[in-house]
């Protein structure tokens, strides 16, 4: 079993502000710590509860690069949004390991740089399987990435990979994510509204619509709970 991070914890006496996000919101004055017991662990929540901002500050703290792509200007700039990895600690098992961060919003340009780089080097595509990923459909391209990436030892961080993936290709990445876990070389940190994937079986998952974030049962998640009760409305139709 591949646990390589063991704890993240949060500092609030460190935050340069509380005015503004997300030094603002009462998560992160509330929360300490988060624990990572197991290979996979999974953050739910509501958009803005601030799951996806933790797990970006948890892979910056981690040294883990965090693929941006193309950046466009905003009217009004937030100056803290980035600067919560300056108020955490992060404690290993046994020392840092490599990984990666994967959100699917910016995998297109990714993958078109890829496409560029095969050019001088055409062996690069070995490594992802052998084809462009521009060649497969974006869920074929995304699946194909998983499987050659986490094939290897480290840190894995996901925001939100199912946007662009079938509820087949949900599936199929469960599955990835079941036999990698099981495994000795790859843990990962899941940021996710999927009720496909957190059923998971044997993973952490972390509730951010609770102030402190804490651990909650697949079952009592708002995202099965509320797939469920739809589903069911829907069979007693007549």
């Amino acid at each position: 079993m591949a646990i390589h991070l063991k704890e993240a914890r949060l500092f609030p006496e460190r935050y340069p502000t509380k005015k503004y996000y997300p030094f603002n919101l009462e998560i992160y004055q509330q929360t300490r710590k988060i624990e990572f017991s197991t290979p996979v662990t999974f953050f739910v929540g509501e958009n803005g509860a601030g799951k996806s901002t933790l797990l970006r500050a948890i892979s910056h703290k981690c040294g883990i690069h965090i693929w941006e792509g193309v950046t466009r200007t905003r009217f009004e700039k937030n100056p803290y949004e980035d600067d919560l990895y300056r108020a955490l600690e992060v404690q290993w098992v046994d020392g840092p390991v490599p990984g990666s961060f994967f959100a699917s919003e910016q995998f297109q340009n990714f993958s078109q740089l890829l496409d560029e780089w095969a050019n001088e080097t055409p062996d690069i595509l070995d490594y992802f399987g052998g084809k462009s990923l521009m060649t497969q459909s974006h869920g074929q391209s995304i699946l194909s990435f998983f499987r050659a990436r986490y094939e290897r030892k480290g840190l894995y961080f996901m925001d939100e990979p199912e946007t662009a993936l079938s509820p087949r290709s949900q599936i199929a990445l469960l599955e990835l994510l079941e036999e990698l876990g099981r495994g000795e070389h790859a843990q990962f940190i899941i940021a996710t509204h999927s009720p496909i994937l957190l059923a998971c079986p044997d993973a952490v998952i972390y509730n951010f619509d609770t102030v402190p974030v804490g651990e909650i049962d697949y079952e009592q998640t708002n995202h099965y709970r509320l797939y469920r009760d739809f589903f069911d409305n829907r069979a007693k139709r007549p």
